[in-house]
């Protein structure tokens, strides 16, 4: 298990970040003495709490007024009408 996860890691503290890697290098050590069965159990469970993650993020998007609909008119939005960004920040 790498430590590069879909979670925004500038938010957390070095110390978040020792314990995050110490829990997953318990979890490998743990992987290791688990049969083949129970492996399918916890990536089962895995996959549910990640979707479980996912939905409460998918939720909190969702509760912010005005955004679908600005999503959507930015996805509407013709690509010859957009500018490129060099043309705005040319020190970037």
């Amino acid at each position: 298990m790498s430590t590069t996860d879909n979670s925004p890691i500038e938010d957390r503290s070095s110390a978040d970040l020792i314990a995050v890697t110490e829990l997953q290098r318990q979890l490998n050590d743990l992987l290791k003495q688990l049969s083949p069965e129970r492996l399918q159990v916890l990536a089962d469970f895995a996959a549910y709490l990640a979707n479980a993650e996912s939905e409460a993020a998918t939720q909190e998007l969702l509760a912010i007024p005005g955004l679908l609909e600005r999503v959507k008119h930015s996805s509407a939005t013709p690509k010859t009408l957009y500018t490129p960004w060099r043309n705005l920040r040319s020190d970037v």
